[in-house]
């Protein structure tokens, strides 16, 4: 084949090209402007359906919250009776044993007194440093006491941080998760 047949097949098949490239071009543009209308609906229900995610996933976390809070309120009130009850035994159980001690002492002084009249004089130096010496256990108690009250108080401090910092860390999650999904909202816009 020589090359002006080559030049005429060439025009043949580019004139054919031509002649059915307008009916192609304007039936792609259709099958554009359907997609763009397909687009468009979807976009519609995609914005109603992000719309009621929306509104279900913040009234879970205004639920979650108000349990959440709730829980804590309990917790609370629960502590605060726990701990009321702790301390009025444990001042009961102070004044028992102080009225006991007391007794104990009143009658151990009573009974000296009785067998040791004559023998006043000498022996006062011995029941002072006793007195002393009850007087350095009770202390001594009263400061063992007051350490485990300590204790205890530490310890309940320490579970109420862990618990308040529990809820803080959900509610972060919580509001996190919110910025996000409000972020792809302005995003999507």
């Amino acid at each position: 084949m020589t090359t002006e047949e080559r030049l005429y097949k060439l025009e043949g098949i580019v004139e054919g090209v031509m002649a059915t490239l307008p009916g192609r071009v304007s039936a792609l543009e259709t099958r554009m402007d359907l997609l763009r209308q397909e687009l468009k609906g979807e976009l519609v229900v995609f914005r109603q359906e992000l719309k009621e995610d929306m509104a279900s996933l913040r009234q879970e976390l205004k639920s979650g919250m108000e349990a959440l809070e709730g829980g804590l309120r309990e917790e609370m009130a629960t502590l605060r009776l726990e701990l009321k009850g702790d301390m009025a035994s444990l001042s009961q159980e102070l004044r028992g044993d102080m009225a006991a001690l007391r007794q104990e002492l009143k009658g151990d002084m009573a009974g000296l007194r009785q067998e040791l009249k004559g023998e006043m004089a000498v022996l006062e130096g011995r029941l002072g440093e006793q007195m002393s010496g009850l007087r350095q256990e009770l202390k001594g108690g009263m400061a063992s006491l007051e350490g485990r009250l300590g204790e205890q108080m530490a310890s309940l401090r320490q579970e109420l941080k862990g618990d308040i910092n529990t809820a803080l860390n959900r509610l972060m999650l919580y509001f996190s998760a919110l910025a996000v999904v409000l972020a792809l909202l302005t995003l999507l816009r």
